[in-house]
Formats: structure tokens, sequence, C-alpha cells
């Protein structure tokens, strides 16, 4: 259900509970290539590797979405670089991939984490964000950042050492462009005779901001709805979303959500515990829970969780989370008493 017949006036409303607490959602690719079974197939089939396996991608988005999840995100990779970082991301343009995702699911917030704003023209990202926002009714979260891949600058004639400057100017234009009527033209001007259209289902897309974007603290609290913080420890990011909290705060904001995510490989015991792994770990469901407790009462609002390490079938992971994980999770936990107070 989005926004428009839920009562949410926010995209942001999907991923926060009211009272406070964690929810979870799901990075795409949907796969299981970073397995080593699977990687063993990888290498007998000659495909790269970080380029994910998407045959059963559509089935599997369809039992996240009607299975309690709150979100799903993908990334924005334009450039496949084997050398350098050899992950394939998403693979799917992500507004492509945002438009079949409206179509084909009715429940979850689509999120971005994050659009390279510096490498497209902000007219085109406004008009294609709030393509998707409407078409989705309302279930858009526009996760958004500066990149951290050098190569994709020069490929597209692009000064990297700019990318702040030009970043701040992309979320300016977009805002501008999103309102009804007029549409920037540069040096803060509006073309009152021209417009953008569709405008978004949302009054506001929320836009989330992954890393720092080569941007200030302060910059970031007055400007983004929220942060995507890289997996961390928990006193690291105790610690991030407590400066998050404390930031909008002296605002007079509201808090937004604080996310991070975690690589998953659940294990068949549910008493497995965890072995640490980078970003994540291979955990049994009875610590990982234990894991989420701590991370709510940490501050963390949502959790990405990505599932390429997993081992067994990605349909049976995705089952026992929504049976056994999701009504775990504490609404009442310690971080969600702050929150409110």
């Amino acid at each position: 259900m989005s926004p428009s017949t839920t009562g949410h006036s926010s995209a942001l409303d999907l991923i926060r509970k009211p009272a406070g607490g964690l929810t979870l959602g799901i990075e795409l690719p949907l796969d299981n290539d970073w397995s080593p079974e699977r990687e063993q197939q990888r290498v007998k089939e000659g495909r790269p590797f970080g380029v994910p396996d998407l045959a059963h991608y559509p089935d599997l988005v369809r039992q996240v979405d009607r299975s309690g999840f709150a979100a799903v995100w993908m990334r924005d990779v334009p450039v496949f670089d084997p050398h350098n970082f050899g992950d394939a991301g998403s693979v799917y343009d992500p507004f492509v991939n945002l438009g079949f995702l409206a179509g084909m699911t009715k429940n979850v917030a689509l999120g971005t984490a994050a659009i390279v704003l510096p490498l497209r023209h902000p007219m085109m990202v406004a008009k294609a964000a709030a393509s998707a926002d409407k078409l989705s009714g309302g279930r858009l979260i526009l996760g958004v950042a500066s990149g951290d891949r050098p190569v994709e600058y020069p490929l597209l004639g692009l000064d990297l050492e700019n990318r702040g400057e030009a970043f701040r100017s992309a979320v300016s234009y977009l805002r501008d462009a999103w309102k009804t009527g007029g549409l920037p033209i540069g040096d803060g001007q509006i073309e009152p005779s021209l417009d953008l259209l569709p405008k978004p289902q949302q009054a506001h897309i929320p836009m989330v901001i992954a890393g720092q974007g080569r941007q200030t603290p302060d910059w970031i609290a007055a400007n983004m709805q929220g942060r995507f913080v890289y997996p961390n420890g928990l006193e690291r990011l105790a610690a991030q979303a407590r400066d998050w909290t404390a930031a909008r705060k002296v605002l007079g904001l509201p808090r937004g959500a604080f996310i991070s995510a975690f690589h998953l490989d659940l294990a068949d015991d549910p008493d497995e515990q965890p072995t640490p792994r980078r970003f994540g770990a291979r955990t049994g469901r009875k610590p990982f829970i234990d894991h989420l407790h701590a991370l709510e009462d940490a501050g963390v609002d949502h959790l990405a969780l990505l599932l390429r390490p997993s081992r067994r079938p990605l349909d049976e992971v995705i089952e026992e989370l929504a049976r056994d994980v999701l009504p775990a999770l504490n609404p009442q936990s310690s971080s969600a008493k702050i929150a409110a107070e």
C-alpha cells in the first residue's frame, strides 16, 4: 500500500515505526552469487565476479513486497569496473528499475542508495524521480550521493574534484523543479512559463544522503531527510545516530531516518553463532534478532539486508525472515523511547 492509500504523508513513514524501533528492507540485486557454491558455479559458467544472476529477480521482489519488509533498495552503478571495484551493483538503470518496481509492487518503499547526482543533469533526475514517485503512489525515497568511483567522471567529461559543489547545486535544482509552476534556468532564476511534469505524488520526495557527499554535517542535517551510512560497529553507528538526531533537533526539524545495511548469510541452524564477514555475518536467526535489538537501541531506524552471501535459496531466507524475524522486532526499544521524548 502506498502513502496515498494509507494516510502516510512521506515514504519515510514506510520505513519508520510510529513508536520507534527497527524496520528491515532488502538491497538489490536478489541473488546469492557470493556464496561458495554459487561462486563455483559462476566460475564454471564463465561469468565475471560481481555480475549477479537475475533470473529469479521478479518473483523474489514480489515475495519481498508481500512479506512485510519495509523497502527495497537499489544502487547506481553506471559502468561495470571489474578491475577496480568488481561489483556490478543492481545492474539495471535505477530509474528504469524504479518504474518496473512501481508497477509490480504495492507495499514497499522504493529506495535508491544512491543516485550519483553529479553524473546526471538535475532536470532529467527531477523528471525521472517525479515519474517514479507518481507511478508508485508516493513510495520513492531518493537516496543521493556524490559518487566514489572516479572512472565514471572522465567517461562523461565531468570534473571529479567539483562533485561536491555539483551535488549541492543538483539538490537545490530538484527541490525547485518539483514545485508547482516554473523551472530553474540557472543563477537562482525561475522561468515561470516552463514547468516539469509530472509533479511527485508526495508533497516532498524525501532525500537521504549516502556517505557524506563531500558536504558538511550542518549542510546534511539542514538539507537531507535521512542518512544512509555504511555498515559499522554498534558504537560507531550509535554515535552517528546521536549526531544526526542532535543536528536535526538544533534546527527544529523532524528526526527523519537513520539507515544502515548488513550483508547477511542466514544459517539453517537458528542458534548458530555469528561468523563475522565484511559488512555483515553468517549467523542463525536468534543471534541475528539479538543484533537487531542492539541496532534498535543504537538508534538505527532501518536496515537494508544484502542477501548475496546467502548459501541457502533466497526464497527460503526471505520466508524465514518474514515469519520469524520481522515479528520479533521491538517497537519499544530504548532508542524508540528516546526518540519519542
